[in-house]
């Protein structure tokens, strides 16, 4: 954890106004959360921070590609990720329960970590199913493994079609 350091931001000694800081996400970045869905990534993070009287407004712009696998043919193709979000943090002397849309912050925190929520953005921004394209028309398609999945398709509407015992339960149709 002491390499997510590095995305930690020190508000106390900012002025007011606009505030651009720059990262690079990469393997190591995603080395560091256990059971990460991505482990190969080369992203650029820029992040906008505003800071006003009473709050911090973050503004994320992450841009580059991660190495994804196939959900059909398994093999691993670059997937590209533009996500822009932003997050809120507002200072307060109150004990007010976490919240997910605003981060609270006290008068002994002086910096940011913002190493969980590049993490997050970049893990919601995942496709649900991950496809690396049309079947087979990338060049990082596995096009043996599409074509045993087709064989096995293609023997299982045979089995389904001669199989007997299903024919007694078509009759309740």
């Amino acid at each position: 954890m002491k390499s997510l350091r590095t995305y930690a931001i020190p508000f106390t000694g900012l002025k007011l106004g606009k505030h651009n800081f720059e990262y690079v996400v990469g393997d190591s970045f995603f080395d560091e959360f256990d059971y990460s869905l991505v482990k190969k990534a080369d992203l650029q993070c820029v992040v906008e921070l505003e800071k006003q009287e009473t709050m911090l407004i973050l503004n994320f712009d992450i841009k580059g590609t991660i190495t994804a696998t196939c959900d059909k043919c398994l093999s691993e193709y670059p997937q590209q990720l533009h996500i822009q979000e932003q997050q809120i943090a507002r200072f307060s002397d109150e004990a007010v329960a976490e919240d997910d849309e605003i981060i609270t912050l006290g008068k002994n925190d002086h910096e940011i970590n913002i190493a969980g929520l590049i993490y997050e953005y970049v893990n919601v921004a995942l496709p649900f199913i991950a496809t690396c394209g049309n079947e087979g028309n990338t060049p990082y398609c596995d096009k043996d493994m599409l074509d045993n999945l087709s064989k096995l398709a293609a023997n299982d509407e045979q089995n389904e079609r001669t199989d007997p015992r299903w024919d007694a339960l078509k009759k309740f149709k």
